[in-house]
Order: C-alpha cells, then structure tokens, then sequence
C-alpha cells in the first residue's frame, strides 16, 4: 500500500502565493487586453468589417467554454502547481502560431492561435482563482481577487501602448482607411510586425514554467462548510448560486470585453485618431474600481453591496452611450483633460467607464458564488470559468447588430440586460441554497 501524500496546511503568510499568482495575472491581463489592439489591427490587414474582426473575441473566449470542464479533470490529475505550468506551456505553443499566421497573413491562423491561448488561459484561470479565494479568510476574499484584478488591469493599461508602440506606428490616414489604402506589400510588412514581439512572449512565458514549476506554492484543499442541506446533493448543478453566479460572469465578462475590446473599433469608427491606445483608458478606470475594492471591501461595504453598485453604474453608463453625441467631448474634458490625456468623444467616454462600473463584478461574484460548495469547490470553479465565455458570444452580437443597424454606438444597448441580471443576482440570486427556495 502506498503512503498518503502529506497535505499542507493553509499558509499562515499569503504574500508569497499571492506574489507567484499576481505574476500569473499580469500575464492574463497582458495576453488578453492585447485583443482590443489586435481586433483593429487585424481588421485591417484582413480586411474585416466589425462583425468579422470581433470573432477575435469569439476565438479567444469560447476556449474557456470548451476547455474548462476538461482542464479541471487535468487539475485534478497534476494539482495546482503542475497544471499551473501546463497552461503557460499551452500559451507557449499559441503565441508561437502567431508566426505562420503573420507570415501568410491569414485570418484563420491568427483565430486558432488565439484559441489556443485561450486553452492555456483556461487552466490558469480555473487554478488561480479559487486558490485566491481560499487562500485566506473569506470575507477579504473579494479584496484578495481585487488586488489581483489591479495586477491584471495594470498590464491591460499597458499592452495596448506597447503594442500600439510596436505595431502601429507611423500608419497614419492608412490606419483609418484600412487595406484599400495599402499595397500587398504594405500589409504584409505591416503584418510581419507581430513576429518579434510574440517570440519575445513565448520566451517570457517559457522562463515563467519554470518560475511556476519550482515555486512554493502551498496545496490548499476546499473545507468542508457545506450549505444546509448540501451534503445529500451529489452535482454542483444543485447550488443555484453558482449556476446563477456563472450565467452572472457569462454577462459580466460579455460587458467586460465590450468595453476594452470594441472601445478601439468603435472610436475608429467615429474617428478617433488614437484608438489603438483606447483600450488603456478602460482598463485605467477598472484599475480605479479594483483600488476601490482593495481599500473598501470588507471595511466599508461587503461584497454584495459592490455587486450591487456595479451593476447600477454599468446601467447607467450603457445610457450614457447611447444618449450622448459623438462630437461631443465634456464627459471626458471633466474626467481626463486636465490630465494632459487626449480626450475622446462622450460614447468612447462612457465605454471606458463601463470598466470603472464593473470592475468589483468578477472578485464580488466568486465567493458569493462557491460559499457552500465543500467538495464541488473544484467543479463549481468550472462552471464559473465557462461563464466567460460571454466574452466570445456578447461582443459578436454587439458587432452583428452594429452591421445590422449601421450604428455602431446604438448596439450597446445590448449591454443593459446584462448590468440588469447581474443587479438580479446581486439582490437576489447569490442567497438561494436550493432551485425550491425563495
């Protein structure tokens, strides 16, 4: 008979774990926030119309859905630390597809590149989080994810300027009049930009499978504090909170992306002349949220309450969108003039505040969402890891109803349901313990 594996104890210290998983969130937010860059990029080389150009986010974010079952089998096989380690080597195989499909400029190479990204992405995410979630009390849980959530925004902020540094440089009117301004050649220079700056990125992330695989993260089971009644339950799918808690994510997630990966296609299309850098105001203003949330949480309000002011100030902002004129710049006079930050129209304004608006709805979520779950801790994870792929489907509505009406800046009304249901489980659907409660 074999020995039993000893099990760790719950560190006394989270700063070393959480140093080791704030890296990891740096990397996420890097590798994600590049898409809102990417999306006008691509529709340029490729020739895209908005609709087109957003199955960026498609490909990106419906590998969470597809994956996210399967990698928590593969958790369950190599722990946290080896599945950590995994997910880098996976990026590592999808940021080097980015090559070929420079080279040949083909869209469907760039798509299943960034699919695979996301594949590594989902093993990583179904980790982290709920090992930040239990890695210390409960209360601070929301505050912990906050902190990592500055981690990841911060580097939304900056791969949008190195990119737009690297890769869009000195393109002039040719940025806003796309491929019909440029020769076969043009574009394919301009798509040969990619490749050194991607290898530079697989190399980061190939140094930080070691960095994962030797570190001193600590194993953490989930305790056993399950919700009355619970321990008779034999699915994950009888805990309404979480189910609920995903359909919430699937909606935040949709609006999350809608604010940092289509502010970039939307002030193009009205004419912003720096849109490639726009995706960093709305990662700018969630890093403001997630300061709130770090400070705040659970001094002065609990995790409920951010919830529930999120999704109040996410409907808001969606009527500021559409309410307000696109030749009009006072919102952002106000809010970043004095800054000396090149201001943008009142809808891109309000496009970039969605992300102060939503900012505390991913930390506040997760531990409402997994309270209770004992055992199915693990399965619940990836049920609310699958919740992002609203980023996959949301946005493609937004770009095909932007085509549909030929206005771009109406479709984000299709944003409002999503703020409503996560209002809805803000007050409500976090509380319910079974699908017969009140």
């Amino acid at each position: 008979m074999e020995a039993a594996l000893p099990v760790e104890e719950k560190p006394t210290s989270t700063v070393i774990p959480m140093a080791i998983i704030g890296v990891l969130f740096f990397i996420f937010g890097f590798v994600t926030w590049l898409n809102g860059s990417l999306i006008p990029f691509l529709q340029i080389i490729c020739d895209l119309n908005e609709f087109q150009a957003l199955f960026v986010t498609f490909a990106f974010y419906i590998a969470y859905t597809v994956m996210a079952l399967p990698m928590a089998s593969v958790l369950a096989r190599t722990g946290y630390r080896n599945g950590m380690a995994l997910g880098l080597a996976i990026m590592v195989v999808g940021i080097l597809m980015f090559i070929p499909a420079a080279l040949t400029a083909n869209y469907l190479f760039f798509l299943s590149g960034l699919f695979v990204l996301g594949t590594g992405l989902t093993i990583l995410q179904t980790a982290s989080n709920p090992y930040v979630v239990m890695v210390g009390p409960k209360e601070s849980a929301a505050m912990r994810i906050s902190i990592m959530g500055i981690i990841n925004k911060g580097a939304g902020v900056v791969a949008p300027i190195v990119f737009t540094a690297l890769i869009l440089a000195d393109l002039g009117d040719m940025a806003h009049d796309g491929a019909a301004a440029m020769s076969e050649a043009e574009i394919q220079e301009l798509s040969n930009r990619l490749i050194m700056p991607y290898i530079y990125m697989a190399i980061v992330l190939f140094l930080l499978i070691g960095l994962v695989k030797f570190s001193p993260l600590p194993h953490i089971d989930p305790e056993e504090d399950l919700s009355e009644g619970a321990s008779k339950r034999t699915s994950v799918v009888q805990f309404p909170q979480v189910i609920l808690g995903a359909v919430a994510l699937f909606a935040y997630v949709g609006v999350e992306v809608i604010a940092g990966d289509t502010i970039g296609l939307f002030g193009k299309n009205i004419g912003v002349a720096h849109f490639g850098t726009l995706t960093s105001y709305t990662m700018v203003f969630m890093v403001i949220g997630y300061l709130i949330g770090v400070t705040c949480i659970p001094r002065f309000f609990s995790q409920q309450r951010a919830l529930l002011g999120s999704a109040i100030a996410g409907c808001l902002c969606v009527l500021g969108i559409v309410f307000t004129s696109p030749s009009s710049t006072a919102i952002a006079d106000v809010l970043i003039g004095w800054a000396g930050v090149p201001t943008v129209p009142n809808p891109v304004m309000f496009v970039a505040l969605m992300g102060l608006a939503h900012a505390l709805v991913w930390p506040a979520v997760w531990p409402l969402a997994l309270e209770g779950l004992g055992k199915f801790t693990a399965q619940g994870s990836a049920l609310l890891i699958m919740g992002i792929s609203g980023g996959a489907i949301l946005p493609l509505v937004l770009g095909k109803l932007s085509t549909s009406l030929g206005d771009m800046q109406a479709s984000y009304w299709m944003a409002l349901p999503c703020y409503l249901f996560i209002l809805y489980y803000a007050v409500a659907g976090y509380k319910l313990r079974s699908w017969g409660s009140k």
